[in-house]
């Protein structure tokens, strides 16, 4: 696997020194997440699953 050059950082985050972080970097076909502090450890999946997974967890917390 290739690793993606340019991550962004989520807007989420915050400032600092970048630590617990949570980035992102995409392919045409796969998008890349890890944490700042593991940056070793990256979740690669299709933009397809990403969002099924999403609309799961919003439709859990709606449940719940």
């Amino acid at each position: 696997m290739t690793t993606p050059d340019i991550w962004q950082k989520s807007s989420f985050s915050g400032g600092g020194d970048g630590s617990n972080c949570l980035e992102l970097a995409s392919t045409p076909t796969t998008l890349h997440l890890r944490e700042s502090d593991t940056p070793a450890t990256i979740l690669t999946t299709t933009p397809t699953a990403l969002a099924n997974l999403l609309a799961g967890i919003r439709t859990l917390r709606q449940l719940g």
